[in-house]
Formats: structure tokens, C-alpha cells, sequence
């Protein structure tokens, strides 16, 4: 720029530094993004819309934040990257005008047994310097309020170096830490039912063991053998000492076939890989046989609290730690508001701050004790956002997606005034966001599609809401659509009785949910919806829950593996070639040798970000050529695999590749809404309302009487919630009963019966404050969801 043009610019009041206003993205390629270029104004709010699996959180997460991230990891030296994730470029020519990323995304919060909505938000770390300062009788420094570190003691000779000379000296070393020694700061205790873990009139060999994994006809038996166990004899024949070495011996070192080995009795093996876990995070049958053999009692010392007597000692105003952790959070942000202690004045402040924040979000209804791993994605979502409400920071990229995720409509307008307080600071805010009313409040809008997979990655729009209305894109037809209550409504074919409730919040509840019809439970976040399906229904049997757990799978894993599609694929090859099936399965014995099936080879290149280079020798195919050669229809696996479901959905429908096993499957996908799929698509390239679809397919399977669905309006698109109702009437239509626990209006218009919960969340809930037909729901209006149900129909 000349001195001249420079001149010019600040003459006409605009310095030169103001005029980078725009986020400019020129060439974007990721996933499905088809060379979309599009320019963003910084401190707005724009939201982004378009049907699931149109390329939004592409264009936000994979281009735009990520990139976002990758150069500020860039300004780190080369030794600090080397601890840091490695990012690779996304595929775009241009990003222009980035500022620093703030991500709030759905993952759930790590499910680790000692992480709790406290340790997760530094409000436990607060707290505990708090009664490590006022606690009486004071008992030591915050660690001695932490029921994740133990108390160690010690006590030894130590050498001192003095001058030249070296000194031999007793010392003793003591650290007061919370953990409950009994429980390990757990809060319970297992127990072992020995009966679930072997079949006593039968010997090793003869499959006595009941444990999943533990095979006899592989390396257990030979350890088993190694460890001078005689194999043939059954086990209530064992001694005492035989018992006592099968089941708690301590790890030994034993030489099996010339191999060293180590030998450790049944019980501490199975502590170490399968109750070090998470219950949910196991994998269904390992979970299955941990709820049958292992039953958790609270610890009897701790009382369930994790910590230690010491710590439960030290009280302020008559409460200890584990007693402040178990308060609803508005309760416990009024016990902070009372304390007055001038010499802790900054901590008391931070912490009020903190706790205000829980409520100001629509989170109040928490404890800190509660355990990470239960959030919801929307509560997890929500609880990451606290810590960014009272930054400083401004120009900064606030990046979040379907914040509106789990809440009522009556919070979601809590939701948006937030959103609009973020970016009212200064900041840029980007939503991607399916709900009518968050999109109304958007400054600019980009519309992603057509379609969804190959058919979507293009923007259909870039403007205001009024212009979205305009619009003929899917997004725009579909903006003010209103359901309507039904005209009639079915009839129960039966009740689930639920007697006397008291899960979580809930106060002693009696309720009948109907059978034979679709049911809705709604209710603000927190009233006690889930502690009531959950509590109550879930394990009973022909009961099946599709749950907003996330999917656990490799980049190997992909939609046909996930459903089963593959088993009946690989069997119908295998039996057109007359070869074996494993033959047609890229993890097994038709992997390519030189990627090892993964169709990819990754080349790790230190602090650098890992290069991703096709394999020559398949193609990125993933099979052996051999392997190839072998066809269907006319079809090869890898081109079967490539196919969309519609695709193969017609293709395994007749002709020479007709498989009814498969096409069922193919069936159930597309129903869900998923016919855009490819099969052999990883699923980690899946977005959170297609994962959630994915899963649903895939339970629909099962036999059961009763589905219960937990939101599955998640991640859909206005234009695709009709689908889901069109499914949930054939399931109901078909003889199940569908029970749905949700916020969506439209799902509680299409409803044939609905249960209130409420009136407030926490310990304001767990009432039944409604019960009957939508349409009684919106003439009375006498509850948050009659008030929001009859606006949305447009009642008067």
C-alpha cells in the first residue's frame, strides 16, 4: 500500500486495521464441501443450517476451527508441539481473517468413574481451598479435601550431601490427601458373585469359567495349565489354597511352552480390565456379565461421599465438603452468598461467579458430586460453555454446535440471549443449528445442501433470515412450518405401571405410561425425565433404549460393519466365488498386506502433522486384487462398498445379487433417513444426528416390545423431523410401543398421549404436572410445555 492510498483510507475515517471484518473462505474441500467459498462477518452471530449431513460442521469444525487451531499450535515451539495433538491442513485454497477459536461441541465429557461436574469446572478445586483456609478443625492443605489423592506416608533413611561429606539421615514424609482408603475415592465397592463367575461342577477344560474371553481352547488354558491347575478336575473338587490361587492369587511369573508368563488370580484380573472402566463405556456383552457377577454397595465408611473421616471432619457453618458437593447448585451458590470472610474475599467472589454461571445457563439443577460420564450431550455442551460466560476475552471465535441440544423451548430463549451476549462482548459467533427459533436470531445465515452426503457440500444461500424465508432452498420452504394436533388419537392397548419413583429427583412418582401408542415425555431440562425412563423402565424386559451415547468405532469401522450389513454381504460373495467370507473383509484375510486394509498409509512425521497418502498397491480399494476379481452381480466388494444405501438398496433387492438378509438391513437405514450413506464410510466422518440414526437402525432389530428413544430429533433438519414421525408411526403401527422422551414441538403434537414433568428442574421437579392428549395439554396451558406447545400450533 503507498503513503498516498494509506492517506486516503484514514482520511475517510476508516483505519486500516478496521477494514478486516470478514472471515473469507475460498476453496473449501473437506469431507463432502464442494469448492465453497464464503465470507463470514466477524463480531455477528451466524448460524448454519441445512439437512444433517449437508457439510456444516465441516465448513465450521473442519475448516474453519480447525485451521483456526492448527496455527495457533504453529506459534508454539517445536518441542511444546510435540505434546500437542498434530493437525493437518484442511483442504481449502484460502482462509483469510481467522481469529482465535473457541470450540463448544456435543462430545460427551469424559467418562471416567472420578470425574464429576465439580472436577470438571474447578469448582471442587475452589472449594477445596476454601475449607482448606476456614474448615475447622483445619486439617491440612486442599489435597487433604481430594478424594482423587491418597494419603502416603513414609519413613527412611535419606543421604544429605554437606560440603564433602555425605551424611546418612532418618526422615520421615507424610501427605494428608481425601481419598477414602476403603473405596479408593470411588464412593462403592464391588462385590463378586462367584456363582456368575464359574459353573463349579464343571472343570477348567470343560468351560467352568463363565467370564467373556476366557477360552480355554487358546492362551488362558495354557496359562491355566502353566499354573499346575489340573484342568480335568471340577471345582467344587478344588482344595482350599486351589481355590483361593483360581481366584485371588497375587501376579506370578510362570514358563508356559518355554514362554514367560504371568499368572494372576480371576478376581484382581478383573478388576484391573473390566471394573477400572466405566460400566457404560464397556462393550455390551462384557457390561452384561459385569451387572450379572459384580453388584456395587456404597462404601460403608464413606458413605458413597469418596473422602476420607479426616476431610469429612472439617466443616464451615456446620457443613463439610462432601455435604456442599450434594447441594443443588442454586442452593449452594445462596450458601456461598452467605459466607463472610474478608480474608478469602477474591476466592469467595470467583466461586460465586462460577455457580451463578450454572444457573444463568440453565444448569441450577446440578450438583457438583453429580458424575461427569451422566451429562447429556446438551448438559455436557452447556457445561463447557460456563467457563467461557465471564471471560474478558473479546474477539475471539465462539464456535458451537446445536447448543439448543436437550432444552425446552422455555430454556432455549435463556440460550439465545446468551448467544447474543457472546457476541454483543465483541466476539464472532458461530451456531450450527437446527431449531426455528435460534435461527431467527441470526445476523447472517449460510444454507448448506441440496441434499445430504454427494448430494449436499454446496451453499443454497448466504444472506438474512428474511431472505432464508424468500429462499426456495429446503431450509427456507421449511422455516415456518408448524405441525398440527392430531384429530384423533390412538387408544392404549395396556400400561407400564411405575409405583412410588424416587430416581434422582423425583418425588415418589405413580404413573401409567400407555402401550400400543406414541408417548411423549416432556418437561424442562433437569424435571426428571430420564431419571424416570431410566430409573424405572429401561430394565425391564422387551424393553430396548436407543440412548444418545455416543457410537465407539475405529476409522475401520463403518455403517456396514456397525448394523451387521456386512455378515450377510460377505456370506452372499463368498457363496456366488465358492470361497470363504473372511476373504471379502478388509480386517481380516482380504486386507491389502501393504495398508493393512485401511486404504490409507499414514507416514507420522514428528512435531509435523501426519501425511495421509492413498495405497498404491490397492487404490485406496483396501482388498487384495485377488480379492477383486471376485464379483456379485457384476459388482466386486469394494465397489458394494462404495455404494450408497439407496444404491445397494436396490441392488440387493433381485437380479443374481438378491440377499434379503442385507436388503432388510439396507431397509431399515434408509427409513431412518440415511439412504445418502455410503457403506464403506468411516464412522468417524459422521456427524451427531446421523450417528444417533445409525444406532437407531441398528437396534430396530431387536426384539422388543417396548422402544425408548432418547431425543432422537437430535441433529435433524426441520424437513427430515416428519420422516422420523413417519418411522415412529410404523413402529407403533406394527404393534411396539413407542416411548419418546423429547422437546421438539412437533414430536409432542404428533403425540397420541403426553407426561409433563416439572414444574421447575432439580429439586423444583420430579412431579407429574401433566397427563393426557395434546390437545387437553394446549386448552389448559397450564404447564411451561402447554404455554410453548399452544404457541407453536398456533392456538388461540
Amino acid at each position: 500500500m503507498t503513503i498516498t492510498t494509506r492517506t486516503d483510507t484514514q482520511s475517510s475515517g476508516l483505519h486500516t486495521a478496521d477494514g478486516h471484518d470478514l472471515i473469507r473462505v475460498q476453496g473449501a474441500r473437506v469431507n463432502n464441501l464442494k469448492d465453497v467459498s464464503v465470507e463470514i462477518p466477524k463480531r455477528r452471530l451466524t448460524v448454519f443450517t441445512g439437512v444433517s449431513g449437508s457439510g456444516k460442521s465441516s465448513l465450521v469444525f473442519g475448516a474453519i476451527a480447525a485451521e483456526s487451531q492448527r496455527m495457533i499450535n504453529e506459534t508454539y515451539s517445536a518441542f511444546v508441539q510435540g505434546f500437542m495433538p498434530t493437525l493437518s491442513r484442511p483442504e481449502v485454497d484460502v482462509l483469510e481473517g481467522l481469529t482465535t477459536a473457541i470450540i463448544v461441541d456435543q462430545e460427551r465429557m469424559g467418562a471416567n468413574p472420578r470425574s464429576t461436574v465439580g472436577t470438571a469446572t474447578d469448582a471442587n478445586a475452589m472449594l477445596r481451598i476454601l475449607f482448606s483456609r476456614l474448615g475447622q478443625p483445619h486439617i491440612g492443605s486442599p489435597n487433604a479435601y481430594s478424594f482423587n489423592i491418597p494419603t502416603v506416608k513414609a519413613s527412611g533413611a535419606i543421604t544429605v550431601e554437606r560440603g564433602n561429606k555425605t551424611k546418612a539421615e532418618k526422615a520421615t514424609f507424610n501427605r494428608l490427601g481425601g481419598m477414602c482408603p476403603r473405596c479408593e475415592g470411588m464412593g462403592n465397592v464391588s462385590d463378586f458373585d462367584l456363582t456368575a463367575l464359574y459353573d463349579d461342577s464343571k472343570s477348567l477344560s470343560g468351560g467352568a469359567l463363565t467370564i467373556p474371553g476366557y477360552s480355554m481352547d487358546g492362551w488362558y488354558g495354557r496359562i491355566f495349565s502353566g499354573a499346575g491347575f489340573n484342568m480335568d478336575k471340577p471345582i467344587n473338587k478344588f482344595t482350599k489354597k486351589e481355590i483361593h490361587d483360581l481366584l485371588y492369587k497375587e501376579p506370578t511369573k510362570i514358563k508356559v511352552e518355554g514362554i514367560n508368563l504371568t499368572y494372576e488370580g480371576i478376581i484382581p484380573k478383573i478388576q484391573k480390565s473390566m471394573l477400572s472402566k466405566d460400566v457404560d463405556a464397556l462393550q455390551p456383552h462384557v457390561r452384561a456379565f459385569v451387572e450379572r457377577a459384580i453388584t456395587f454397595t456404597t462404601c460403608p465408611d464413606c458413605g458413597g461421599t469418596r473422602l476420607s473421616q479426616e476431610a469429612l471432619s472439617s466443616k464451615i457453618k456446620g457443613k463439610n465438603i462432601a455435604d456442599v458437593c450434594t447441594m443443588q447448585i442454586t442452593d449452594l451458590a445462596d450458601w456461598v452468598r452467605d459466607l463472610d470472610e474478608p480474608s478469602v474475599a477474591p476466592l469467595l467472589a470467583g466461586l460465586q461467579h462460577l455457580l451463578d454461571s450454572f444457573a444463568e445457563i440453565g444448569l441450577g439443577y446440578l450438583s457438583l458430586d453429580r458424575p461427569s460420564g451422566t451429562l447429556s450431550g446438551g448438559e455436557a455442551q452447556r457445561t463447557k460453555m460456563i467457563r467461557h460466560l465471564g471471560s474478558s476475552l473479546t474477539d475471539v471465535t465462539y464456535v458451537f454446535d446445536e447448543p439448543t441440544i436437550g432444552l425446552h423451548p422455555h430454556d432455549i430463549e435463556r440460550m439465545n440471549s446468551l448467544l447474543l451476549q457472546l457476541r454483543d462482548k465483541g466476539n464472532t459467533v458461530l451456531v450450527v443449528e437446527h431449531k426455528p427459533e435460534s435461527i431467527a436470531i441470526a445476523d447472517h445465515i449460510v444454507d448448506l445442501g441440496p441434499g445430504a452426503g454427494t448430494g449436499g457440500g454446496t451453499v443454497c444461500f448466504e444472506g438474512t433470515v428474511e431472505g432464508l424465508r424468500g429462499s426456495d432452498t429446503i431450509t427456507g420452504r421449511h422455516l415456518d412450518d408448524r405441525a398440527q394436533l392430531k384429530e384423533s388419537v390412538r387408544s392404549a392397548s395396556g400400561a407400564l405401571e411405575i409405583r412410588a419413583a424416587s430416581t434422582n429427583n423425583l418425588k415418589n412418582v405413580d404413573v401409567d405410561i400407555p402401550l400400543g401408542v406414541l408417548c411423549v415425555l416432556t418437561g424442562v431440562a433437569g424435571s426428571g425425565k430420564s431419571s424416570l425412563i431410566h430409573g424405572s423402565v429401561a430394565k425391564r424386559d422387551g424393553v430396548v433404549v436407543i440412548d444418545q451415547a455416543g457410537i465407539r468405532g475405529s476409522r475401520r469401522s463403518n455403517p456396514a460393519t456397525y448394523t451387521g450389513l456386512l455378515e450377510p454381504i460377505r456370506k452372499a460373495f463368498a457363496k456366488a466365488n465358492g470361497v470363504k467370507p473372511a476373504l471379502f473383509s478388509s480386517n481380516s484375510e482380504g486386507a491389502c498386506p501393504t495398508c493393512n486394509g485401511a486404504g490409507v498409509i499414514y507416514t507420522d512425521l514428528g512435531v509435523m502433522a501426519t501425511v495421509e497418502t492413498t495405497c498404491e498397491e490397492c487404490d485406496g480399494k483396501r482388498f487384495q486384487a485377488a480379492v477383486l476379481e471376485f464379483t456379485l452381480g457384476g459388482r466386486n466388494i469394494a465397489e458394494v462398498l462404495a455404494m450408497s444405501v439407496a444404491e445397494a438398496e436396490e441392488f440387493f433387492e433381485d437380479g443374481d445379487a438378491r440377499t434379503p438378509a442385507a436388503h432388510k438391513i439396507l431397509d431399515r437405514l434408509a427409513d431412518v433417513g440415511l439412504g445418502y450413506l455410503t457403506l464403506g464410510q468411516p464412522l468417524t466422518t459422521l456427524s451427531g444426528g446421523e450417528r444417533q440414526r445409525l444406532k437407531l437402525a441398528a437396534q430396530m432389530a431387536e426384539k422388543g416390545d417396548v422402544y425408548i428413544l432418547d431425543e432422537p430429533t437430535t441433529g435433524l433438519h426441520l424437513a427430515d423431523v416428519q420422516n422420523l414421525l413417519a418411522l415412529l408411526d410404523r413402529l407403533v403401527d406394527s404393534g411396539k410401543s413407542v416411548i419418546v422422551i423429547e422437546h421438539h414441538q412437533a414430536v409432542m403434537a404428533h403425540a397420541d398421549w403426553i407426561i409433563d414433568l416439572g414444574p421447575g428442574a432439580g429439586h423444583d421437579g420430579g412431579n407429574i404436572v401433566f397427563e393426557g392428549s395434546p390437545a387437553d395439554l394446549v386448552a389448559g396451558r397450564s404447564t411451561l410445555t402447554g404455554e410453548h406447545l399452544a404457541a407453536y400450533v398456533g392456538a388461540n
